[in-house]
């Protein structure tokens, strides 16, 4: 099937990857990502998942080749099955080059072996730490034993397992040369994130910030660590590691910003596009997808949005600007 791009932004960059948050609610509270008490979006405002798969589809029609479905937590979805059922269709036509998952695990023991089934290769499990009390603390409501069970369905099912970690100064720093060693050690990837500025949390980021480029230098102490030009679709810069012969990941929007190759679009479960993970700029494509039961209106919604992608994100983190940069919580829009 010959490849058509038709999205392309005012930077000449090619939008070939869409992430979607079917839902904004979760089963965990992590610190950095939630408050303890959060107001989450009334059901009624929530895409079907008969929209959503439409969406996506039009989206595929227009030169998608990779969706990542994220959340909250994308497995507490109802019948979050049947999207992927519908979605998996695109992978056996050839349309789709890859569908994957962003997941706490919590669920993934129950979901595991039908998301291979579906086609889903692999999956990245956010996981900031192995040690039991501390991820009780960090997610306020998480089952590490849980979270490993998930990861050993998963392995088991034939899908591959990359292990997202945010890097928070004080809380995890000293663990995650463990982390990389247990994870290279399962045969998984590993990815270490900077803390982003979104949505208004019960904690002071400047607490939690820990800039990767300090991370990579205590890591350097400890391991070889070889620059390589491997990819997965992401913003990840990954390095090989000589010592555990894993790769290991760098997603730095503070430090390095990976602006130059963005290729990326987020769609919300109520219909929000976000054409930048860090700008509040949005296009609803909710309207459009219900006024009409073609495609012609939502697709040139969605063109009109493609032309108005901005160059790159301003987050930072620092005394002082406490304010997040962004008002929407990481969970609405998705990782």
């Amino acid at each position: 099937m010959s490849e058509t791009v038709n999205m392309i932004d005012p930077f000449g960059r090619a939008i070939t990857y869409l992430r979607v948050s079917v839902t904004d609610r979760c089963d965990f509270r992590c610190v950095y990502c939630m408050a303890e008490d959060m107001h989450f979006l009334p059901k009624k405002d929530l895409l079907s998942l008969e929209e959503l798969e439409r969406l996506c589809s039009v989206f595929i029609e227009k030169g998608v080749r990779r969706l990542r479905l994220t959340g909250g937590e994308p497995l507490v979805r109802k019948n979050i099955m049947h999207l992927v059922r519908q979605l998996s269709r695109h992978l056996e036509s050839g349309a789709l080059d890859e569908l994957t998952l962003t997941t706490n695990g919590s669920q993934l023991a129950r979901f595991a072996g039908e998301l291979a089934r579906c086609g889903v290769q692999r999956v990245n499990v956010s996981l900031d730490t192995l040690d039991p009390q501390k991820f009780r603390a960090i997610t306020r409501w998480g089952n590490l034993d849980k979270v490993m069970q998930g990861i050993d369905a998963a392995q088991e099912a034939g899908l591959r397992v990359k292990i997202n970690a945010v890097a928070l100064k004080g809380f995890n720093e000293d663990e995650i040369p463990e982390m990389l060693t247990w994870a290279h050690g399962r045969g998984m990837d590993m990815t270490l994130i900077e803390t982003m500025p979104m949505g208004e949390i019960d904690a002071d980021r400047t607490d939690q910030y820990l800039p990767l480029s300090q991370m990579r230098a205590r890591l350097e102490e400890r391991f070889t660590l070889t620059d390589t030009p491997y990819k997965t679709g992401g913003p990840a810069r990954y390095v090989e590691v000589a010592e555990t012969g894993g790769r290991l990941g760098f997603i730095t929007p503070l430090t390095h910003n990976f602006c130059e190759s963005c290729n990326r679009v987020r769609l919300t479960c109520t219909g929000t596009l976000y054409m930048c993970l860090g700008q509040e700029d949005a296009a609803d494509l909710r309207a459009p997808l219900r006024a009409s039961e073609g495609n012609e209106l939502v697709s040139r919604a969605i063109d009109e949005a493609i032309s108005r992608k901005s160059r790159g994100h301003d987050f930072v983190i620092d005394r002082n600007t406490k304010r997040p940069a962004v008002s929407r919580h990481m969970s609405v829009t998705g990782g």
